[in-house]
């Protein structure tokens, strides 16, 4: 399923398990704030994970303060909190900002943590000539069952470069997962893959998976970077889960496309 709201200023609701979850078993949504808003999140039951898109603010938490800026989630790399249940976390936003905020049932506590640029774990992919650079992203993970395995959840970024594939091969895993898009500019667009689906994508569209492959593509001349996030299930936890479709495995050959050029 694929989701967009007509946003406001505060937090706006993608996902809310309260009314349905859409499998997901985890709240999605973006605050969006101006210069001077404060908001405040304290929640009994849920664990938090707050990913800066873009802008300039304040984390206050645990007795800390952390002043993190990203002027775009593009050429600056992020900054993440998560936190447990019954921790009070105050943004205060120094200009506008949008903050992507995750939420799940956890009923261990544990230290919060604040993952920033020095620590965020980047992947490059695809950059060796595989199928012809058509797959050249950026992976990032701020925190997984590695790193985190006190959590529930697993969040990252995606940095899809303009008219390449991200998500490739196609596979799937069977934890669901959740993809919240940003573009370089509003009007860009992409395509998604989900749950036996096709999808036009576009700036702060959030798109469910529950199943089957999801493979991501972005339009040439538009650059996408998405979060994506997963809810681990228990005892079977996310560990970097990858099942390639079958038909798909020879992608993965070294020499798959070179039979279209030789001669």
């Amino acid at each position: 399923m694929y989701l967009n709201k007509e946003l406001h200023r505060g937090y706006n609701a993608y996902i809310d398990t309260a009314e349905d979850d859409l499998g997901t078993r985890m709240d999605v949504g973006l605050l969006v704030m101006e210069a001077g808003d404060e908001y405040c999140i304290d929640d009994p039951v849920k664990e938090t994970a707050v990913l800066l898109f873009e802008g300039n603010v304040t984390f206050r938490y645990a007795d800390r303060e952390v002043r993190a800026e990203r002027p775009d989630c593009f050429r600056h790399e992020a900054y993440c909190l998560l936190a447990p249940r019954r921790t009070r976390i105050e943004i205060l936003a120094e200009s506008h900002a949008e903050l992507y905020i995750q939420q799940t049932d956890n009923d261990r506590d544990y230290e919060p943590v604040m993952y920033t640029p020095e620590t965020v774990q980047t992947q490059h992919a695809g950059n060796n000539g595989e199928l012809m650079g058509c797959m050249r992203r950026e992976i990032k993970t701020f925190f997984d069952y590695d790193n985190a395995p006190f959590s529930n959840m697993v969040l990252g970024e995606v940095l899809n470069y303009p008219g390449k594939w991200s998500s490739y091969p196609p596979h799937y895993h069977p934890q669901p997962e959740v993809y919240f898009y940003r573009f370089d500019y509003p009007n860009g667009f992409g395509v998604g893959f989900a749950n036996g689906q096709v999808h036009r994508t576009g700036h702060n569209g959030c798109l469910v998976i529950n199943e089957g492959m999801h493979s991501q593509a972005a339009a040439p001349g538009y650059a996408m970077c998405y979060s994506w996030g997963i809810r681990h299930l228990e005892g079977d936890p996310w560990l970097k889960t990858r099942i390639d479709e079958k038909e798909h495995e020879w992608l993965w050959k070294a020499d798959a496309n070179e039979h279209i050029f030789q001669g």
